[in-house]
């Protein structure tokens, strides 16, 4: 349920008419990806508890039976809510020359030129697949988009047949008005404001030529509908003699995994509906219904449209100016000179892609180590620990396979950096390695040096743009000791080791942390000013909890800056009188995971991987490094935590309810939005 207030978030910014028509699209387009996803993964979970006969109560005190359907009821009146938004943003849209249109909308010219594009690129690809006694009924793979037609033979008798929307071809088929020359109609003065879109759904599209689909006989009626199935994967580890070919075989039977929702139209008759229920063994709860078009996901692609005047003001992040004009900067005589913490997006990712290039290629470097989480298909990450390997040096990389829904990725870069002789590894057996940590072993006249990099967020160069991640390179040798540490633990035999300054899970982040807490208990019964500001994306871990009230009992002021799940409830008298709970939802996703403890003036402030969920501390190798520099421990506090905690334009506060609110802003208070702030301090940073 924190989950899915988390979506409705999202969901209010493709509400909120302050932002600009398509970034409200953009929104709408991402919850919608998002609730597939939560059936996916979480509705997916409780259905198998509940098949399974689970009767445990969650920490609120439901059966998973109970959770299921509050969870189905609650996301499927959100999903509602998204439809009806998307009614009133298509009037928007086409209001500003953006028109999403119904096939029996479009004119002649409009019309002939569909009709081409079906002839052309459409009909060459479908594949109707009939249902009888002869012929199975078909599979339907997750998130595929269909139609169920019902045909007429000559004879009189009616047959059921499938057909399913191709995934390479675009959903909204752009189309033009007459005397326009392909998709875009150009004004007379050029002007891209004045340009116009027209867009018809591939589905409608299709519908239309089903005579041609089926020749010889009558297409009485066609209904589209989309199924979504289970995407989690069991991996049985201990039993698997290799851990890449067992993903392999995972990623491929998500396609088959059981169907969890499915979306139709309200116009589907009951008898296409009990073909759909019996054949993929669905229950009622497992049938969403929507006026059509159904998956709003698609919608992304309207992002793509030459139309600036309806989006965000394009953003470049700040280069770092000490050496970011330099033809080859060096790195390391930065990072020597300075630890520097970059801030993306506001900061640019790129002086640790040159790191890592600029390793690769420099004779005094003798290994490089890097786990490997999400890192995208476009990954110079990757391609310069390939340089590396191919220039001689040590490489090893920790390819984490189990990241969901990155599987196939990760596996094609495992194989081409084994290829290139890259020492891979897949983690622990047990265990996800979502740490984000990289190490480079660097000669240095006659010592050796090592430089090392801890960060918030994946190493990918597309992500690095849109969320808000934080990444800190220096040469500490205590906590390059501890990187060697880990990496000894990763890729070898290496379970007592004994870590200095890095918290690490499962091993030492539960009980460090705690010890900071119970730190600042102790000055607030001492009567000493005690603080907590914590930043992160979920708080679900029970014991993590239950600390924080006790914290909030006796006297620590707590701010929680929690992006998605929470289920701490602040400012119950006795309780968490004294914490308070915020979530900012912008134009970036947020994904820093900052934790600052006061401790009476010489402050602790941690950054790295985990959140405070039990599989994150329990389940995942995870690191938090300290930020040990007092200028950016003070940049953390004050240009960050303090400026989201100011906020009071995207931000939204938890009640005691577990309710969120927007904050109120006074009519005559100043305007306070954390990322647009950020962004007007990039500005000025880049600047002479």
């Amino acid at each position: 349920m924190s989950l899915l207030a988390f979506q409705e978030r999202v969901l209010e910014e493709a509400e909120d008419a302050e932002n600009p028509l398509l970034e409200r699209v953009k929104f709408l387009s991402i919850f919608s990806s998002n609730m597939a996803e939560f059936y996916m993964v979480r509705i997916a979970g409780l259905k198998q508890q509940v098949q399974a006969g689970v009767r445990d109560l969650s920490m609120d005190g439901l059966t998973p039976a109970e959770q299921l359907a509050m969870v189905r009821e609650t996301a499927a009146s959100l999903i509602v809510r998204g439809r009806v938004l998307f009614g009133r943003l298509r009037e928007e849209l086409a209001d500003a020359g953006v028109y999403v249109l119904d096939y029996d909308q479009l004119d002649g010219a409009q019309r002939e030129f569909a009709d081409e594009y079906f002839e052309s690129n459409v009909y060459p690809v479908l594949t109707p697949l009939a249902f009888d006694p002869a012929r199975p009924f078909p599979h339907i793979s997750n998130l595929s988009l269909n139609l169920a037609v019902l045909v007429r033979t000559p004879d009189g008798e009616e047959r059921f047949a499938r057909v399913k929307m191709p995934k390479a071809l675009p959903r909204l088929v752009p189309v033009c008005s007459p005397g326009g020359a392909g998709p875009v109609c150009e004004t007379k003065s050029g002007d891209v404001r004045g340009r116009a879109y027209h867009f018809v759904w591939l589905e409608q599209l299709v519908t239309a030529h089903l005579g041609k689909i089926f020749p010889g006989l009558e297409v009485v009626e066609a209904h589209p509908f989309r199924v979504t199935r289970d995407a989690e994967i069991a991996i049985q580890e201990l039993e698997a003699e290799d851990l890449l070919e067992t993903i392999e075989e995972g990623v491929r039977r998500r396609r088959f995994g059981s169907v969890v929702r499915v979306t139709v139209t309200p116009h589907l008759p009951p008898f296409v509906r009990d073909i759909l229920t019996e054949n993929l063994q669905l229950d009622d709860g497992d049938i969403v219904v929507l006026d059509s078009p159904i998956g709003a996901s698609n919608l992304m692609e309207l992002y793509s449209i030459d139309r600036p005047d309806l989006k965000d003001p394009p953003f470049r992040p700040a280069p770092l100016f000490d050496f970011e004009d330099a033809v080859q900067p060096d790195m390391f005589a930065a990072i020597r000179e300075h630890p520097i913490l970059l801030h993306r997006p506001f900061d640019s990712f790129e002086p640790f892609v040159k790191l890592l290039q600029q390793a690769a290629n420099d004779p005094d470097v003798l290994a490089i180590k890097m786990t490997l989480y999400r890192v995208g298909r476009d990954a110079p990450v990757v391609e310069a620990l390939l340089d590396a390997a191919e220039n001689g040096k040590e490489v090893a990389a920790l390819v984490e396979l189990k990241a969901r829904f990155d599987e196939e990725s990760n596996i094609g870069w495992a194989r081409k950096l084994e290829q290139t002789g890259v020492h891979v590894v897949y983690g622990v057996l047990g265990l996800k390695t979502h740490s984000k940590v990289a190490l480079i072993v660097r000669k240095e006249g006659e010592r050796i040096r090592r430089y090392l990099h801890v960060g918030t967020g994946n190493y990918n160069v597309v992500t690095a743009t849109q969320y808000t991640d934080l990444d800190l390179m220096l040469s500490d040798e205590v906590m390059a000791e501890d990187a060697t540490g880990l990496f000894n633990f990763l890729t070898g035999y290496a379970d007592g080791i004994e870590y200095e300054k890095f918290l690490v899970a499962p091993v030492t982040i539960r009980q460090g942390f705690e010890a900071l807490v119970r730190r600042e208990i102790e000055h607030a019964r001492a009567g000493r000013p005690a603080r907590l500001v914590l930043k992160m994306n979920a708080l679900v871990d029970r014991v993590m909890t239950r600390l924080l009230y006790e914290a909030s009992q006796a006297g620590v002021d707590i701010d929680l800056i929690v992006r998605g799940m929470c289920v701490l409830r602040p400012g119950i008298p006795g309780v968490s009188e004294n914490i308070r709970v915020r979530s900012i939802v912008g134009r970036f996703l947020e994904h820093t995971r900052i934790y600052y403890f006061a401790n009476d003036g010489d402050p602790t402030v941690l950054i790295g991987s985990a959140d405070l969920m039990r599989r994150n501390l329990d389940r995942r190798v995870e690191v938090l490094a300290p930020v040990e520099d007092a200028g950016l421990r003070t940049r953390l506090h004050d240009e960050v935590l303090e400026l989201y905690l100011a906020d009071n334009v995207k931000a939204r506060e938890m009640r005691s309810d577990g309710t969120y609110v927007r904050v109120t802003r006074e009519p005559d208070a100043e305007r306070i939005e954390a990322q647009a702030a950020l962004m007007q301090i990039s500005a000025k940073r880049a600047l002479p």
